[in-house]
């Protein structure tokens, strides 16, 4: 299997788990044990949920994964700045979340990302943790390069929420969304090193 497609199959993985979390971390109502068949809806919700939650999560990490490769074939790296922007603008319009700031905030994510996918793409490994393993030698790396993502994350959270005119719900679900990315990426720390 190509780099490429090792590192995109570990992400998808990443946000299917999240997703997973997040959904038992809000249990259903006493109500929907009563109702016959709702495990079907239990299961066509949890489907839903983690189809929309990869397709979001995914979309950063889509174009920050082709970027590292364009880099890595020579390509010129102002061209790839000004396509990426030209994709999140039109992502970001088709949510109807058209922001500069959340626009900004979408590009210093995928920034990160593409920093972290070039050294993974130029790492030796058969797999996302050798890779890791190979492109952070120490650990410390690796939890910068974690804390730097999870800084970028939350100026997106927070651009969201300005738009959102405090939403308490969507606020709610950012921060279990939040949570369960924190407790998969220390797991995954704690399984690398």
């Amino acid at each position: 299997m190509e780099k490429h497609d090792i590192i995109r199959a570990a992400e998808t993985q990443f946000a299917r788990e999240v997703t997973i979390g997040v959904i038992y971390q809000q249990p259903p109502s006493a109500l929907h044990y009563l109702i016959p068949g709702m495990f079907i809806i239990d299961f066509l919700r949890r489907t839903t949920a983690i189809r929309r939650y990869s397709k979001h999560f995914m979309f950063p990490r889509n174009l920050a994964l082709d970027a590292a490769r364009g880099l890595s074939r020579g390509e010129e790296k102002a061209l790839i700045d000004r396509n990426l922007d030209d994709d999140i603008k039109q992502w970001l319009q088709s949510l109807n979340l058209d922001s500069t700031e959340l626009a900004r905030a979408q590009k210093a994510a995928v920034d990160v990302l593409t920093d972290h996918y070039a050294r993974l793409l130029n790492a030796q490994g058969a797999t996302y943790y050798e890779l890791i393993e190979k492109a952070y030698a120490a650990r410390s790396a690796f939890e910068n390069h974690l804390r730097a993502l999870t800084d970028a994350e939350n100026e997106i959270d927070r651009a969201i929420m300005a738009q959102a005119a405090n939403n308490e719900n969507l606020k709610e679900k950012l921060d279990l969304e939040a949570q369960q990315v924190a407790l998969r990426r220390d797991k995954t720390v704690e399984d690398i090193y």
